[in-house]
């Protein structure tokens, strides 16, 4: 899953000359080419694209999630118009369960302890909402909440590492 903080790093390459970085990283392989060569359109492009790129990467992410859609621009005359609709529910849930693998994978490197300013750049959720997850997690027994020694910064212990 794309994350919109890394595209907008990559955005940041059109400044060295690099433009188009965060198309190629969110599979915009001719329009990013395009913008790599034409200076991001001339900038023009690469400025439109400050207020692109979250859209860019929910795009991204749900053609991730469901492979079997295609665009207007490629779908062929036999192809049903729509082929599965996607409830908002179903792709709250597939990010909820990326964020949780990335904490998950996150707490694995730490030895199984994890803040939630970790949680955070892991993630690239919100305090509020990686708070919420561990908080959960705490409830169903799956984490417990401790202090570590040396900073005192709460963290979460998860059980099974």
């Amino acid at each position: 899953m794309n994350k919109v903080g890394t595209a907008y790093v990559l955005w940041l390459g059109g400044l060295v000359g690099l433009a188009g970085l965060h198309r190629l990283y969110n599979g915009k392989t001719w329009t990013g080419l395009l913008w790599l060569f034409s200076g991001g359109l001339f900038g023009v492009g690469q400025l439109l694209d400050l207020v692109l790129i979250p859209k860019m990467v929910d795009n991204h992410n749900a053609r991730l999630l469901d492979p079997q859609n295609v665009s207007s621009f490629s779908a062929s005359l036999h192809q049903p118009a729509i082929q599965r609709v996607v409830e908002p529910s179903d792709l709250q849930q597939a990010y909820r369960n990326q964020a949780i693998v990335d904490l998950l994978k996150a707490a694995e490197v730490r030895g199984g302890k994890l803040s939630v300013t970790q949680g955070v750049i892991a993630t690239g959720l919100s305090f509020f909402q990686v708070e919420e997850m561990l908080q959960e997690m705490l409830r169903t027994g799956y984490v417990e909440i401790g202090n570590d020694p040396e900073t005192g910064v709460v963290v979460y212990d998860f059980k099974e590492m």
